[in-house]
């Protein structure tokens, strides 16, 4: 065997993703028994099972487990290939970005916009929650792209980069450094809020929530008007005009990463391609910032040493 026909590597990666030979037979325009034919045939041609007999509904093998992750990437080069002589992707090609508000608000529309230019077939669907929904929606396949904060590097992001963090008040903004310090946050899922909890505890000093609210508009009012500190990117803050506080009678912020993740099948070219423009922009950010960048791209690293 010198070559893997691509149809019967979709039908495979079909099935494992709707877990289902019926619903995979249904997506494809096939029948049931003409993809329970093609994955006989893949098995065939592979010498070894790739599903697990011993279980119920879909269930790969080990063999299988690493038979789907190459299937995933060939397919996602042999789609690419594919549309270079045409006008862009497949027609109407809807990437899904999971992100925080701030960023659609910053980075995203010009880098949108910038891409479709080139890509006049991709429409963006972009939906806006806190990290941990939306890393399981990454991993169900439910979005394409995941651009999101944490407090520490994460491993398995395509790009990693540091980001600054600043405590910021308004001109009105007193209060007594031996009491508790009064918080403006989105709340406790918010990664900003948990950054700052964390140190504060470090540092042995008390809290207090004195408003939560629901955008960063609302939290911009919320400093201005002399209610509490809040805790942002140094960037944002500039951007914003948001007063800097240099001087605060309180413990250094330490950095967050802006991840930028990508899932795995779909048209992962294209995906990868959109999550390298958007990290061109956040690394000019960081360097304007004078962080030291960490760039992350743990899919290159995993095709390499494969």
């Amino acid at each position: 065997m010198t070559n893997i026909p691509t149809d019967l590597l979709r039908t495979f990666v079909a099935v494992v993703d709707m877990r289902s030979f019926t619903k995979a037979a249904n997506s494809l325009g096939v029948t049931q028994p003409a993809v329970s034919a093609q994955i006989k045939r893949l098995q065939f041609l592979l010498g070894d099972d790739i599903f697990d007999r011993s279980s119920q509904g879909v269930s790969l093998t080990s063999h299988g487990e690493i038979v789907l992750n190459y299937a995933r990437r060939l397919l996602s080069i042999n789609d690419q290939i594919v549309h270079l002589g045409g006008a862009g992707p497949a027609p109407e090609l809807v990437i899904r970005v999971g992100t925080s508000s701030d960023y659609v608000a910053s980075i995203l529309p010009a880098t949108l916009a910038s891409f479709r230019e080139r890509w006049p077939d991709v429409r963006f669907l972009v939906r806006t929650d806190y990290f941990e929904p939306l890393a399981r929606q990454l991993r169900a396949g439910e979005i394409d792209l995941l651009i999101a904060l944490s407090m520490t590097p994460p491993h398995d992001a395509r790009h990693c980069i540091a980001r600054d963090v600043v405590w910021v008040r308004g001109q009105t903004t007193r209060f007594n450094a031996d009491g508790r310090v009064p918080l403006v946050s989105y709340g406790p899922p918010c990664v900003y809020h948990r950054l700052v909890v964390r140190t504060l505890k470090a540092a042995g000093t008390d809290w207090e929530d004195v408003f939560i609210g629901p955008s960063l508009n609302s939290l911009k009012g919320a400093v201005a008007a002399g209610l509490g500190v809040m805790a942002i990117n140094r960037r944002r803050a500039e951007e914003d005009g948001i007063l800097i506080w240099a001087d605060a009678p309180l413990p250094k912020l330490p950095d967050l990463y802006s991840g930028i993740y990508v899932r795995e099948g779909g048209a992962r070219a294209i995906y990868e391609q959109l999550a390298d423009e958007i990290a061109v922009v956040v690394h000019a950010q960081s360097k304007v910032e004078g962080k030291s960048i960490d760039s992350i791209d743990s899919g290159r690293k995993k095709n390499s040493a494969a």
